[in-house]
């Protein structure tokens, strides 16, 4: 009995000194989890918001007797938004200085005030475009110059790609009418309108 108890004695002792080396050796073994750190999901891409920008091209038309053409650019501003869906609304202003000129006609400068309606497909819109348009036309005859204001329409498509979340580019198509307008000349009052072309590039910053 006395044998008995002093193993089992012995057998307690053993296993209470063995056990803070294999706690030890379980803590080397398997270290603690490691925390992966927190990454921010980017946010969705979209075209809402204001833009300034800058546009250069050709135009080329037609008058009651000549058909002029030349460079045109200038500078424009706008705002688009973006639905929950790839649909874009958008309106859009600019002025151009103007080249356009053929047989003592000149237009001195462009400007539109427009809407847009475009679809996206992510960092590529293509829209439609339209609204009011505004311009000075210069008449020349025999070495004697008038200008008039003249107001009409405009029409016209593009397509538009962003580089990232500032910058982007496009090119675009407009068609011009700018009715007609009264010239005083030196041989009486002569009517001339301008229908034009206009093909052009340009780069925008959107904030």
């Amino acid at each position: 009995m006395r044998s008995r108890l002093l193993a089992s004695t012995a057998l307690l002792a053993g296993v209470v000194l063995a056990a803070p080396a294999v706690a030890a050796d379980l803590s080397g073994r398997y270290p603690a989890p490691y925390a992966q750190p927190y990454v921010q999901p980017v946010a969705a891409f979209t075209w809402t918001g204001f833009y300034i920008g800058a546009n250069a091209g050709y135009g080329w038309g037609s008058t009651v007797n000549s058909d002029p053409g030349g460079f045109i650019g200038g500078f424009q501003a706008g705002y688009n938004y973006q639905f929950a869906s790839p649909f874009v609304l958008g309106v859009e202003t600019d002025f151009n200085f103007s080249g356009l000129s053929a047989g003592g006609y000149s237009l001195d400068y462009l400007g539109t005030v427009r809407a847009r309606l475009g679809w996206s497909f992510d960092r590529v819109l293509v829209y439609g475009t339209g609204g009011f348009a505004y311009g000075q036309g210069s008449l020349d005859v025999l070495g004697l110059s008038s200008s008039s204001t003249q107001t009409g329409w405009t029409i016209g498509a593009g397509a538009e790609v962003a580089f990232d979340r500032n910058w982007s580019a496009r090119a675009e198509y407009l068609y011009v009418d700018l009715g007609s307008a009264t010239y005083p000349t030196v041989i009486g009052p002569v009517d001339s309108g301008i229908n034009a072309n206009i093909l052009r590039a340009g780069v925008n910053y959107r904030f």
